[in-house]
């Protein structure tokens, strides 16, 4: 049953998608009425077979129906619920299966949202290419991305081995991957009026008011699951870090970067209609990163504990991207002549000079990252041969940039438009300068050195202090109306972005690590902590069996172990004691044996990690403060085509 009805609702998702989006092209053609009502019926369709074929996962999951073969080589009786329900989304069939059904939820959400808008040109057509989307991802599990295979147990079969061992440890496993497409699948919808607007040739600035709330949704979405991911990865792995360049952690960077400089460029183009070729172009780009990261993450060309096995989806994904390319830059071609701007940039010392030096930043950024993350790729393909690009590169070529982008931080928010006078520019940067003072001074005085960490210090306090300046000013002028809207809900964002920056610093530069052999009774002091083994703990789950070694930490007792799966697989599980200006994670490496009596435990000091998470938070809570309409915008009456009347605000 579950087999008949899950490929019952991919097909269904499938056939509606490409019927829905025939019938909206056929009645545009026409001037039909009623084909247009047809596609937008059979449009539902498309969220009805999603959901289907989701329950029918999850049911076979929960049942344990190990004649699919899904279920057969990830589920397991002894899988916690949690971990069961997540593994409808651990493995690659289920992952595709996920992004089909939140592609599906946002066409839903476009089609209430325009409901009463489409018999316009611009809606059709994005409506349309949402629907291509769609269809090529179900397309993906009719074929060789098929969650719903069926298997033939083999006699004396008892029990599977569940999901890999490293999903089954943290809670986030349940919640970083359905935030992550989130923002993955949301750039779907803008890039989708991007394209239509190049096809109707509507290019002006009117569809970037209704598209620039998803922008910011998706993005958000992707910030907090980048976070997530990171903190999974510092809370499961015991490596004493939270990112280490993997081409999987860079495949979600890479559309941040993107959609990053599209969210700041966009208001130039909305104030003085300039930058349209880029506006377009970076959104473009950033929906095709998003496939490009699902090749990478999804095809096996690399190896990674973030990575899927091998499949047959790599050429399918590649050729799909390929084709997203060029249909982009052909149209973007195409209407050359229409997007041209009319104005231009008065003064590099202006609120627009500050966007445009911001965006070719993050445009050197994402294609640093880019080069680091697929030029193996490319060396393997073309020689046969693997090599890889490691940590060292990333740091060295990215940590510039990202000074920069501190320091532009800080002086952005204070130009005007069109020009800045070299008084009004000390005046305003006055203030932050000296915040930027202090911290400096501070962290001297506790201790920090090093040029490069007491740089991004400095930077941090000067851009803090100019982000504080502009909400103070805003919630002087207008209460607590001041920290919402886009210029003081981005400050927030602005202000969680200078907290992640310096616990960055901070944890990079100062961190401390040791491996100690530890028995009973012994007593270690590391980072002006004193560490001692009590002893071990061993405790019997339906999944594993966990040893723990109890040390007690200046007085509080942590549990490092090692987790003995029943599919023979072994984990360690790290402890750590969290503070507001340093943690201590504890991570157990090998317990007793025939050639020694001892633990061996590894001990890793940070200073200032929970402010990478607060930061986060900060992030999150700043992208929906942004989201929220300032009485200084007025909306035109049909915002899709309508001109868009610009602000004080708008920046």
């Amino acid at each position: 049953m579950n087999v008949a009805l899950g490929d019952a609702g991919v097909v269904a998702a499938f056939v509606a998608a490409l019927t829905a989006a025939i019938s909206l092209i056929a009645g545009h053609v026409r001037d039909d009425e009623a084909l247009r009502r047809t596609g937008i019926r059979v449009a539902w369709v498309v969220l009805g077979g999603a959901v289907v074929a989701s329950i029918a996962l999850e049911r076979a999951l929960i049942t344990r129906d190990f004649t699919v073969r899904y279920v057969f080589e990830n589920g397991s009786h002894r899988t916690p619920p949690l971990y069961n329900f997540a593994t409808a989304w651990s493995s690659l069939e289920g992952s595709i299966l996920l992004w089909g059904l939140v592609v599906a939820l946002y066409l839903s959400v476009v089609l209430v949202k325009f409901r009463k808008r489409m018999g316009d040109p611009l809606v059709m057509w994005a409506t349309v290419v949402i629907l291509v989307v769609a269809a090529f991802f179900f397309g993906l599990m009719i074929g060789p991305a098929d969650p719903f295979q069926t298997v033939t147990i083999p006699a004396g079969f008892i029990d599977g081995p569940g999901p890999n061992p490293l999903l089954q440890d943290n809670w986030l496993m349940a919640v970083h991957p359905p935030i992550l497409y989130l923002g993955y699948v949301g750039f779907t919808v803008p890039f989708a009026f991007a394209i239509a607007a190049l096809i109707t040739g509507r290019v002006g600035e009117g569809w970037l008011l209704e598209t620039r709330r998803w922008t910011l949704f998706a993005w958000g979405f992707l910030t907090v699951g980048i976070i997530l991911g990171a903190w999974w990865a510092y809370d499961v792995l015991g490596w004493g870090g939270y990112w280490g360049w993997d081409p999987v952690e860079n495949a979600s960077l890479l559309p941040w970067l993107t959609g990053t400089a599209y969210l700041h460029s966009v208001m130039i183009q909305e104030r003085r209609g300039m930058l349209r070729v880029w506006n377009l172009s970076l959104l473009c780009a950033t929906f095709s990163l998003t496939i490009l990261g699902t090749f990478i993450t999804r095809s096996g060309v690399i190896e990674s504990v973030h990575a899927f096995s091998e499949s047959g989806i790599g050429p399918v994904l590649l050729t799909f991207f390929g084709v997203i390319m060029v249909v982009s830059v052909g149209l973007i071609g195409w209407r050359g002549d229409e997007l041209r701007a009319p104005g231009s940039i008065d003064s590099p010392l202006s609120r627009e000079g500050s966007f445009l030096a911001n965006n070719v930043l993050f445009a050197v950024f994402a294609f640093v990252v880019l080069l680091g993350t697929v030029f193996p790729l490319i060396v393997e393909s073309l020689r046969d041969e693997r090599i890889s690009v490691g940590v060292p590169y990333f740091d060295r070529m990215t940590m510039p940039i990202g000074m920069a982008l501190l320091f532009l931080m800080a002086v952005a928010p204070v130009l005007p438009w069109r020009k800045a006078s070299g008084e009004l520019l000390r005046t305003r940067l006055e203030w932050p300068a000296w915040a930027g003072v202090a911290v400096l001074v501070f962290a001297v005085a506790v201790g920090a050195r090093g040029a490069t960490p007491l740089l991004a210090f400095a930077l941090a306090g000067f851009a803090a202090g100019a982000a504080i300046r502009q909400i103070a000013l805003a919630t002087r002028r207008n209460g607590w109306r001041g920290f919402v809207g886009r210029t003081n809900g981005g400050m927030i964002v602005h202000l969680g972005v200078i907290l992640i920056a310096v616990a960055l610093a901070a944890s990079n530069s100062y961190l401390r690590q040791a491996e100690f052999t530890m028995v009973p009774g012994d007593t270690v002091t590391f980072a002006e902590a004193t560490f001692g083994f009590d002893g071990l703990e061993v405790t019997d789950q339906s999944a594993k069996r966990v040893t723990a070694a109890l040390i007690t930490v200046d007085g509080e007792t942590m549990r490092p172990a090692i987790s003995q799966y029943a599919s023979g697989q072994t984990i360690g599980t790290p402890d750590t004691s969290v503070g507001w200006t340093r943690d201590i994670q504890l991570a157990l490496i090998a317990l007793p044996d025939e050639n020694s009596e001892g633990v061996l435990v590894r001990a890793t000091s940070q200073p200032l990690i929970v402010w990478l998470w607060n930061g986060g938070l900060l992030m999150a809570i700043g992208t929906a403060l942004s989201a929220f309409p300032t009485r200084f915008h007025r909306r035109p009456t049909d915002p899709v085509s309508a001109p868009v009347v610009s602000s004080a605000a708008a920046g």
